[in-house]
């Protein structure tokens, strides 16, 4: 009978020290799975103007009148975001820039960009209710920004400098953009990667 105890207690004590051992490899690996899914910010592609430089001046007709002028220095931010109508998750991020627009209010300026033919832009801005913001067509604002990949965004300050760019694909990648132009970085994700981040997480 005590035999039996003694085995038991035996047993009870190694499963105790296997699940000691399960949850410390759980812990470690939940570690590495947190820096893998790290906030990760717009995907910034090595072309076009860097950021901090002076971002190229146009001036160019808006779809309902009027004209709109990129680069310089201005009052606020401008976000200059490239779209098309036949693009969805441009489509789905509208409603994004919508709400961020309204929480900036004057402090930033949204401008839409494409190119193509103004009859098809024109039906998509109306249907899309998009008649109070400035929208552009120049096949040359694009080439200049080497954009190859939509939705892409461009972030300039007041001073007239690129201070965020790159490809959008959701809320979070929008809001980095900022995120990056009050960190004084190139991008959120070069913060992550800085060495005080790291020395941070520590």
């Amino acid at each position: 009978m005590n035999e039996a105890l003694i085995v038991s207690n035996m047993l009870l004590w190694l499963a105790v020290l296997a699940l000691l051992v399960v949850v410390i490899a759980l812990s470690r690996q939940i570690g590495i799975l947190y820096e893998r899914i790290a906030p990760m910010g717009a995907l910034m592609m090595d072309s076009g103007p860097k950021v901090g430089e002076e971002a190229p001046v146009f001036q160019l007709p808006s779809l309902g009148g009027g004209t709109v002028t990129l680069g310089g220095t201005g009052s606020g931010n401008t976000l200059v975001f490239f779209l098309s109508p036949t693009c969805p998750v441009c489509k789905k991020l509208l409603p994004v820039l919508k709400s961020l627009k309204r929480a900036e209010g004057n402090r930033l300026t949204l401008v839409l960009a494409s190119d193509g033919e103004q009859p098809e832009h024109e039906a998509f801005r109306r249907r899309a209710d998009l008649a109070v913001y400035p929208y552009v067509l120049s096949a040359e604002l694009g080439m200049r920004y080497h954009v190859s990949k939509l939705p892409y965004a461009v972030l300039i300050d007041a001073s007239g400098r690129v201070r965020a760019k790159g490809l959008v694909n959701s809320r979070e990648q929008l809001d980095s953009l900022f995120s990056a132009q009050d960190l004084g970085v190139a991008s959120v994700q070069d913060y992550l990667d800085a060495p005080k981040f790291a020395k941070e997480q520590a």
